[in-house]
């Protein structure tokens, strides 16, 4: 018999991550974040949280709400340019942050949910990557506090990689297009890049669907999440989306 996994609430689906979880947050930049599940967190007051995302929002929007506030201790990231608040806490020894080349990061979700605990990547040979020295965190004064280790470095057929461990965070929070009460979950469009690697890679995952259908209504060829991989399911639907870099095209009159 499969279980109904859908819970009321985006505040009953996080009631449970205690302060210090580690989450992986889907999404890439503004693009297919989980909102409704980060502003629960946010209502919650759960801090001193590890953080793994691709980036960490903007500084009103996103996991941006949870850095604003203090309630992040360390965060897990590929790029981090669009943040001034992450840039701000970063220098002042305030937040420790591990980056990861961006490949390296979606490898090491899809890699431990999956389960497999480590790999070997050529991204990252020969820098302070696999070298080590990396600044992750900073003192009050601006020294190095906390520097990156060095990797094991193997060759294979001539060529060195480095090995990275995967990573299984306590939760996975993400958002899908459709989602079934079975915890089956299509993702739309761009939606599909971090999503579902943090939703493998989470032990716990939460996912909010835009669209909630019965079971058996998804098409189990368009299934991009299998149910196995997702514990609760919530309804966010109408959820604001914002764009991170509005472009706008020139007219004939080029104004």
């Amino acid at each position: 018999m499969m279980i109904d996994k859908v819970v009321a609430s985006a505040d009953e689906a996080v009631a449970d991550i205690p302060d210090g979880a580690s989450l992986a947050v889907g999404g890439f930049g503004l693009c297919g974040i989980p909102v409704a599940l980060i502003d629960a967190l946010h209502r919650a007051g759960t801090s001193g949280l590890e953080t793994v995302s691709n980036n960490c929002g903007v500084d009103d929007w996103g996991l941006g709400i949870l850095l604003r506030d203090g309630r992040i201790r360390r965060t897990i990231s590929s790029y981090v340019g669009e943040n001034k608040e992450f840039a701000r806490q970063y220098l002042a020894g305030e937040l420790e942050v591990v980056l990861t080349p961006q490949g390296t990061l979606a490898e090491k979700l899809r890699a431990g949910g999956a389960g497999i605990p480590a790999f070997y990547t050529k991204a990252g040979v020969g820098t302070q990557v696999s070298d080590g020295g990396l600044p992750q965190k900073y003192d009050a004064n601006g020294g190095i506090a906390v520097a990156s280790a060095p990797k094991e470095v193997r060759p294979f057929g001539g060529v060195d990689y480095v090995l990275e461990e995967s990573l299984t965070p306590d939760f996975g929070l993400v958002h899908a297009w459709k989602g079934d009460r079975h915890g089956n979950l299509v993702f739309h469009a761009t939606a599909m890049n971090f999503n579902p690697l943090c939703a493998m890679a989470g032990r716990i995952t939460i996912a909010e669907v835009e669209e909630l259908v019965e079971p058996g209504e998804l098409d189990p060829e368009h299934i991009h999440t299998p149910g196995i991989f997702v514990q609760r399911v919530v309804l966010a639907r109408d959820g604001e989306k914002r764009i991170e870099k509005r472009t706008v095209a020139l007219n004939q009159a080029g104004a």
